[in-house]
């Protein structure tokens, strides 16, 4: 059986505001009319105050982030840390730190952004002990294994590699970064398997037995769920715990990337699959969990929960209803320039002296923002990450009543939904739809056996695998400087 470990990492290309800095600051514009002139006796629409917007919009530029501690050789070339006779140098912190940073969208700052840098430490310490440990066993990673990895990063998120070098080169870090930790992933993959693929036998009456599992709660919703767990050993450390939660929970907020986050700061085990538990059934998880998963919307986050051991923030990526539920297309009324919508539009000025350089990646940062899009008050914290970026709260609009490129771009949204963003003669612009996202729903389908065989084996390597890595740590001499 093939083995299929999780990566532990994920590049988020889509995650807002992760992408592309201009090459140099934008002079902005008088912004352009939202709607055009009603004719005379026509209705006019419903429409909330929206503040005043200037004539003349700050200068924007996306946020750069990069690893800044207080450190003094913060910025060396020095060394970090020692394991055995392995070296960690401060280059690799930065280059990987600043790679996290970019990706999962938060911005830590003080202590947090120090516990980060250690915890990246101690990532590249394993993945110096991993590499060790597949030279000894012979293993090899060809440079086109990189490549079909970095490939399908690419595929998956709509992006060249030439995008894609430019994300890497604005966060302070590089290719050549990224595809070192891809080379130890792989390598690990490789040593695992050879360690233990041969060890794991998975029995019909193991199969069996998790059939009839999944049968028991057929005929209950189901949830997809992902978790960040902070651990509690000492009933003394509860509130450094809860604290730490709830600063996660704020940076999940403000459009930190859940997946890369839960790798970075959960203690659980799914933090290798960027906090992914997969399907659970109402009732299968600790009341309190589950609980607070049934008053939950689908793409929303929970507030830190205490449950056993700790703290849980669970997000809910998807819901099934019972088995055999009948489940009716949601209907959505087509639009026309009748329809009023309640809409949000997000504006990044350009000025008529802008290249083409300039233009394009304006244009790439509202396609990731679209495509990180969840909602009009997510919308409206933007200009707080991206200086110069103007929001504006339309209120409810009749479509008729808007200009014709505005009219064009809402033509195929749904409920919910941005628009695709398009350029005006102020600049790059976006409209959101503020109404409700209609959630399609799906009824539970139950697994084959190939499936529930897979998902045994995948739980079962995984397992030894950080045993594995637990035996390679134990008795190392590791120096953190």
């Amino acid at each position: 059986m093939r083995i299929v470990l999780p990566l532990f990492f994920a590049l988020a290309i889509s995650a807002p505001l992760a992408s592309a800095t201009l090459a140099q600051t934008v002079a902005a514009t008088e912004p352009a009319p939202i709607a055009t002139q009603a004719p005379a006796g026509s209705a006019k629409p419903v429409q909330k105050t929206a503040k005043a917007e200037p004539a003349k919009p700050k200068i924007w530029e996306p946020a750069v982030i990069h690893a800044e501690t207080d450190d003094s050789d913060a910025d060396s070339d020095g060394v970090a840390a020692v394991i055995n006779d392995f070296a960690v140098s401060d280059y690799e912190v930065r280059q990987r730190l600043n790679l996290f940073l970019a990706t999962s969208g938060i911005q830590p700052k003080g202590d947090e952004l120090k516990r980060i840098r250690g915890q990246i430490i101690t990532q590249l310490e394993n993945e110096k002990l991993e590499l060790n440990e597949a030279i000894k066993k012979h293993i090899t990673v060809a440079p086109s294994e990189v490549d079909n990895q970095i490939n399908r990063m690419l595929g998956e998120n709509h992006v060249t590699i030439e995008q894609l070098r430019e994300v890497l080169a604005n966060a302070g870090s590089s290719e050549d970064s990224l595809r070192r930790q891809l080379t130890a992933q792989l390598a690990w993959q490789k040593t695992v398997q050879q360690e233990y693929e041969d060890r794991i036998n998975i029995t019909p009456e193991e199969v069996n037995a998790e059939l009839e599992r999944y049968a028991e709660g057929a005929d209950k919703p189901h949830y997809l769920v992902s978790e960040i767990f902070f651990q509690v050993d000492n009933p003394d450390k509860d509130a450094d715990a809860l604290k730490d939660a709830q600063s996660v929970e704020e940076q999940l907020k403000t459009g930190g990337n859940f997946g890369m986050i839960a790798h970075q700061f959960s203690q659980s085990p799914s933090a290798a699959a960027g906090g992914d538990i997969g399907y659970v059934y109402d009732g299968q998880l600790a009341p309190e969990l589950n609980a607070a998963l049934k008053k939950m919307a689908v793409n929303t986050v929970s507030e830190p929960i205490r449950s056993i051991g700790g703290y849980y923030i669970l997000a809910l990526r998807g819901r099934q209803e019972p088995l055999g539920t009948k489940i009716d297309a949601p209907k959505q009324d087509a639009i026309s320039t009748d329809s009023v919508l309640p809409l949000a539009r997000l504006l990044l000025p350009l000025s008529a002296a802008s290249t083409k350089d300039m233009v394009d990646s304006a244009s790439k940062i509202a396609a990731n923002i679209r495509a990180g899009f969840n909602g009009c008050d997510e919308l409206s914290q933007v200009p707080e990450k991206l200086k110069g970026a103007v929001y504006m709260n339309l209120g409810n609009m009749r479509v008729g009543d808007l200009s014709p490129e505005i009219q064009k771009a809402l033509t195929n949204t749904k409920s919910g939904e941005m628009a695709q963003p398009f350029i005006s003669t102020a600049g790059v612009e976006m409209i959101a739809r503020c109404d409700k996202k209609v959630v399609i729903q799906t009824a539970y389908a139950m697994p084959t056996r190939q499936d529930v065989e897979n998902m045994l084996f995948d739980q079962q390597i995984s397992a030894m695998a950080r045993r594995y890595m637990r035996d390679l740590r134990r008795g190392v001499d590791v120096e953190v400087r």
